[in-house]
């Protein structure tokens, strides 16, 4: 590993060439983005531009400072953060052109231009989103012990984005290797920032980061960085934009005030002229000089992509009894003895073992660097998961109620199901979320809810819901060598359910529905908790000779429609349960999808039977009332069936 010291004993002197070096690059980058603002005015590039002339010496004089494979995270106003960490500009204009020849292939854009191989996890256009990615890099460069640190760029704006403080918090509070860079161009869009908070320093000093105040010059920003890139640190930059936050079709500011074009337009305060008299004393000064060099052409490539499944894997000599909550255990302790990188992170995981016990004797068995307990920060540890898993770690998300998926949505819909297609398949974010769903605990409409609808709705993840103890343990193995992230809802009131799992090692692969029971008559397709009433319903209809088969899907993404269509094909009747809300949910999703497939084999409509359209109420009689129940299966079965 290399120490600060010795980073900075190799980078302390900063020569002639090195000073030239970091010169060329802030012209180059300046070069780039005035051909990408006439390629954005004469409506050759799609989209909007958000430039970084003005703002050069920042990204170039910390660039400087780090080692090729240092990481660094970006923002929508990017280009300068890209290039000065070694993009090449060719690439760069492929991509901001929305060709495949980019570095995501087209399909991130000027906003989310990305590279593994210098290290870039990625612009954002999310303000702040980066945050959490950049800190979860530092934790994953500290537990793996391999050196690295991570820049975490962000304009003012993201002050005011409580992801930022709850991220910059656990960083302190662990001492990881990454270094906040608030370039502060006294902006917000178009808004003065001094009218929307108190100042940058004020908002860092309660976390105690050590701090570096630079502005305009590249070596300073270099400096700066070589002293502190050891630890946690903010870096403050004054910055002085030329070009706005974005423009308009006609390559005007859009209702800008006139004294944004004041701060920074005048030649003596470019950055590039600051830096280069900064480079000679004053006595040697002279004009500055030019690099003309044309930006190299566009290539356009081919490629093609291809999609891997995990294989069913699965070898049972030895089956025992484990309740669910133990299958959950046994899945995540073999996962954690099998891959070093697996790791769990989240609120009361390791001595508490969460309030369902869930985990109880992890952090005894792997200890507390990889059992971690956070702050109540689900946003922050977050998305420190996703950027963890980006760069090399297999992190388990415990979210401790699926309620509280309202505090992550960003992170899960915005950056973890996003940055694989976003950066042309060149990153991957392995990691699962595990939470709960489920009424009937007597927790009030805060604590009780089903929401595993919402991410079955995102392309890019892939939902969870196991009924059994053995589906519980063979899912989640599979969840977590996915290479995609994984929502892994677990129903609280299921956790004492017990039931046969093997003792040999098994994996059971996503999108492959389980016939739970074989029938003729009505199909019945139920999913998580609702699984046990279908079964119980099963059993009420026998008695009246109606035979019921009863299908689980498993998985609602990706879905197995394949078997839910043949299923109603020969039955000729579905009926589908599940326990979140009836309307707009996964009930209609599968109805709509059983409908298509099977409309000529029907000899009825589907019908659908959900939670009541209220928050969970805390009374017993009332709470019971909103959740689907074996009677309800039951009689919307019969009347299907023509049974008196």
């Amino acid at each position: 590993m290399t120490s600060a010291t010795q980073r900075s004993e190799a980078n302390a002197a900063l020569g002639k060439e090195q000073l030239l070096r970091m010169y060329r690059r802030m012209f180059s980058i300046r070069q780039f983005e005035e051909h990408a603002n006439d390629l954005y005015l004469r409506a050759l590039m799609p989209g909007l531009t958000h430039l970084y002339e003005g703002e050069e010496a920042v990204a170039v004089g910390i660039c400087e400072a780090l080692r090729p494979d240092d990481y660094i995270t970006s923002t929508h106003r990017g280009h300068g953060h890209c290039l000065a960490k070694g993009a090449a500009p060719n690439r760069m204009f492929a991509e901001l052109l929305g060709k495949e020849a980019g570095y995501c292939r087209g399909k991130g854009g000027s906003m989310h231009i990305a590279d593994p191989a210098t290290g870039n996890l990625g612009a954002n256009a999310i303000v702040g989103g980066s945050a959490g990615i950049a800190t979860g890099a530092a934790f994953s460069a500290k537990k793996l012990g391999n050196g690295r640190v991570c820049i975490c760029f962000f304009g003012e704006g993201a002050l005011g984005q409580g992801v930022l403080y709850e991220v910059m918090n656990m960083a302190q509070l662990w001492k990881l290797p990454v270094i906040y860079v608030c370039e502060n161009n006294m902006y917000n869009e178009y808004t003065r920032a001094w009218t929307g908070r108190t100042s940058a320093q004020c908002m860092r000093r309660p976390l105690g980061l050590s701090n570096a105040r630079e502005q305009g010059q590249a070596r300073h920003f270099c400096s700066a960085i070589l002293t502190d890139i050891a630890g946690t640190t903010w870096v403050t930059s004054i910055a002085n934009t030329i070009a706005p936050s974005k423009k308009s079709s006609d390559g005007l500011p859009s209702a800008i005030p006139s004294t944004f074009w004041e701060i920074g337009s005048s030649n003596k305060s470019s950055p590039i002229r600051r830096s280069w008299n900064g480079f000679k004393p004053r006595s040697r000064r002279r004009s500055m000089p030019r690099w003309n060099s044309p930006l190299p052409r566009l290539i356009r490539l081919s490629s093609r992509w291809s999609r891997t499944s995990m294989p069913e894997t699965a070898t049972q000599t030895t089956v025992r009894e484990l309740t669910f909550g133990e299958a959950i255990r046994e899945a995540l302790a073999e996962e954690m003895r099998r891959d070093p990188r697996v790791c769990i992170i989240g609120e009361d995981v390791a001595e508490a073992g969460t309030p369902f016990k869930v985990l109880s004797g992890l952090v005894e068995e792997f200890g507390k660097e990889r059992v971690i307990d956070t702050p109540i920060s689900e946003s922050g540890f977050t998305g420190i998961g996703v950027g963890a898993a980006m760069t090399g770690l297999r992190p388990v998300v415990d979210i401790m109620f699926g309620d509280f998926l309202t505090l992550v949505m960003d992170q899960i819909v915005n950056q973890a199901a996003k940055i694989h297609y976003m950066s042309g398949g060149t990153w991957k974010v392995p990691m699962v979320l595990r939470t709960t769903m489920g009424a009937t605990r007597r927790s009030a409409a805060q604590h009780s809810q089903s929401l595993h609808a919402w991410p079955s709705h995102i392309p890019g993840l892939k939902v969870v819901l196991p009924s059994t103890p053995y589906d519980a343990k063979g899912l989640l193995k599979t969840a977590i060598r996915d290479d995609n992230p994984v929502i892994f809802f677990e129903d609280k009131m299921m956790y004492r359910l017990k039931g046969p799992v093997p003792s040999e090692e098994y994996t059971i692969p996503f999108g492959v529905a389980d016939i739970k029971r074989a029938g003729t008559d009505i199909t019945l397709v139920a999913t998580s908790s609702m699984v046990q009433v279908a079964l119980g319903a099963a059993k009420l209809l026998e008695d009246i000779g109606i035979n019921a088969e009863v299908i689980d899907p498993r998985t609602t993404w990706p879905l197995d429609e394949k078997t839910l269509i043949e299923s109603a094909k020969k039955t000729s009747r579905a009926v589908v349960i599940d326990e979140g809300y009836h309307r707009y949910g996964v009930t209609a999703e599968i109805a709509s999808v059983i409908a298509e497939g099977a409309f000529y084999n029907l000899d009825g409509p589907v019908k659908r039977i959900g939670a009541m359209h209220v928050p969970i109420p805390f009374s017993p009689p009332l709470e019971d009332a909103t959740v689907p129940s074996e009677q309800q299966v039951f009689e919307a079965a019969r009347q299907l069936c023509g049974k008196s």
